[in-house]
């Protein structure tokens, strides 16, 4: 049977995705682009913010259309939004024909069969459990990267965050289990490993008792095929000199850091549960600029969280200011359901959120578009992913840029390129975001 698949949300669900693809290809399943033709539909559901939330139930009641006007003799619907809102979706989509909680995606085979035999199959789990991951994942990121989901849960309970109730506690995936599936992927030509969790710096404290990152990156390091290894994620409280020097002295490892860090106001900080003040944010930066001076480092603030005021937007305005980091997201603050600070006072306008939000974007774009006019000039190494249509120009990454989230390099060349190429590229010009450059040659593999 035909399945039509849709992931939607982050990145560590589009792992999820990628198991429940190999273990349905496994099973005798093929697959489908074409609604008209699916003849079982699944939409891998998020709703970490409220936007995720209105896109997921869209999607799936879009695909429920396709049980009337299609093939489809069954619709699943796995991921965050189920695992919260199982007993809504059974009650309000009645096209829903099973679904399957965040902490039993591997059970996805047998909720289809039972769906198709004509229950409404259910697969939920208890949250401490770790799914079954296994190796025979499908890749869809085109084949050239892969992500490495380290870990499963958190256990930080920050009070605008809705993902230790869907995503249950910190759950590290033994780190035999992550060689064999990074060892998958680079047999399958996966060059660039990207390491992820909802908090990658604590890997290996609840099996091992330490911090096991630098280990685990070390040993992923030894595997010949993979040319670069990307961290996102790491908390700035959980970031150790141990770790700080395995990236520094780890040839393949990238000079890139995730570090989310909400806010800059201890205030803030505080209500927002986080361990961390602007101090301690300043002290690490400044650490990491000092022992990795060439380190790109990229985070997230949240614009409008409830009770806060013109000074404390200031104060996280001017730390931007000063810390000029060179990749940085901005989300207005959502109120999630069963969380602290959906209670609290003072909860923020949408529109003066939006302001805010905006106002930190138009600042950090002065500041990309500085540190992006700084590469004009220079030779990079440039990971090529794609080419432009009826054009000699392809599109590649530097290490300073994560896929789905950073910029591009947008590469001159008259000489054909593949996928997966790492090039030379001088740069002649930057856009806001992007920057423009001739190939100079190949680098010697």
């Amino acid at each position: 049977m035909k399945i039509l698949f849709v992931s939607l949300g982050c990145d560590k669900n589009l792992v999820d995705s990628e198991v429940m693809l190999g273990l349905l290809g496994e099973s005798g399943y093929t697959f489908t682009d074409d609604e008209a033709e699916a003849e079982i539909v699944i939409v891998n559901s998020c709703c970490f913010i409220g936007d995720a939330k209105e896109e997921s139930i869209n999607t799936i009641l879009q695909m429920a259309e396709l049980k009337k006007t299609g093939v489809c003799k069954a619709l699943i619907v796995t991921g965050c939004l189920s695992q919260r809102y199982r007993e809504e979706i059974k009650k309000e989509i009645p096209e829903v024909d099973g679904i399957v909680g965040t902490a039993a995606y591997d059970k996805i085979v047998d909720v289809i069969h039972r769906a198709l035999g004509g229950e409404l199959a259910e697969g939920f789990c208890d949250l401490k459990r770790l799914p079954e991951v296994g190796t025979k994942r499908v890749l869809t990121t085109g084949g050239w990267y892969g992500y490495l989901k380290i870990a499963e849960g958190c256990n930080k309970n920050c009070s605008y965050c809705i993902i230790p109730k869907i995503r249950g506690p910190y759950r590290s995936v033994p780190m035999e289990k992550l060689l064999a599936q990074a060892q998958e992927l680079a047999d399958k030509g996966v060059k660039e490993l990207i390491v992820v969790a909802q908090e990658t710096t604590l890997y290996g404290y609840d099996l091992y008792k330490e911090k096991k990152l630098p280990a685990l990156l070390k040993e992923l390091c030894k595997i010949e095929e993979i040319r670069w290894i990307r961290l996102l994620y790491c908390y700035p409280e959980e970031i150790t000199e141990e770790l700080v020097q395995t990236i520094k002295t780890e040839k393949k490892i990238c000079h890139y850091l995730d570090i989310p860090i909400q806010h800059a106001s201890d205030s803030i900080l505080r209500r927002m549960g986080r361990r961390t003040s602007k101090e301690q944010l300043c002290s690490t930066i400044e650490y990491l600029r000092r022992e990795i001076p060439d380190i790109v480092l990229r985070t997230t603030l949240i614009a409008g969280f409830p009770g806060e005021t013109e000074e404390e937007h200031k104060e996280v305005m001017d730390f931007v200011d000063a810390m000029e980091f060179d990749r940085l997201g901005v989300f207005a603050y959502s109120p999630e359901e069963d969380t602290k600070a959906a209670l609290m006072e003072g909860q923020i306008s949408e529109e003066q959120k939006e302001t805010w939000r905006n106002e930190l974007m138009e600042l950090q774009q002065e500041i990309a578009f500085e540190r992006a006019q700084d590469m004009v000039g220079r030779t990079l190494e440039v990971f090529i992913e794609g080419k432009l249509a009826d054009e000699d120009v392809y599109m590649g990454r530097t290490y300073m840029d994560a896929p789905g989230v950073d910029g591009y390099v947008f590469v001159n060349a008259h000489r054909e390129l593949l996928s997966g190429d790492f090039v030379k590229v001088r740069i002649t010009g930057a856009l806001e975001y992007d920057l423009i450059g001739e190939i100079e040659h190949e680098f010697a593999e």
